[in-house]
């Protein structure tokens, strides 16, 4: 039987793909880092264009996916909001500053819950998708700038 690692390690998309399902499951709930996967990434020599092309479309999909849930799950997601630390917090910012409040939407641990309140909180979605889309684009840039 023939091994299909010699075949599956030629597929140069593989980092990329892992890269975009990591930055996608980084901007959910889910306990990952897709800061630590770009800067993985880029130590490991992969194209920096690509790097961010794909880390911010699978980021940017969750939060997309984020926003849904907030939106068409309401009840469930408000009260899973409200046992997490995080997510109460996201709840005040989100209710007292409204759109503003997704400044902060880049950021580690609030960033996600931020996205999810969104829906809930139904705010519009063209300035909510610039806003948060620009913010984490930005922040894969700065960090691939560093490096």
């Amino acid at each position: 039987m023939m091994s299909l690692l010699p075949l599956l390690s030629s597929f140069p998309a593989w980092p990329y793909l892992g890269l975009f399902v990591t930055a996608f499951a980084a901007a959910t709930i889910l306990p990952f880092s897709s800061e630590a996967a770009v800067v993985a990434a880029m130590l490991a020599g992969l194209d920096p264009a690509a790097i961010l092309l794909w880390a911010s479309l699978g980021n940017c999909l969750a939060c997309m996916f984020n926003y849904g849930i907030g939106y068409l799950f309401y009840k469930p997601a408000r009260q899973k909001l409200r046992q997490s630390r995080y997510g109460r917090i996201a709840l005040i910012y989100t209710k007292k500053y409204g759109m503003w409040s997704m400044l902060f939407s880049w950021a580690p641990l609030i960033g996600d819950p931020l996205t999810i309140v969104g829906g809930l909180f139904r705010l519009p979605l063209l300035p909510f998708l610039l806003l948060v889309f620009s913010l984490r684009i930005g922040r894969y840039a700065l960090i691939i700038w560093v490096m």
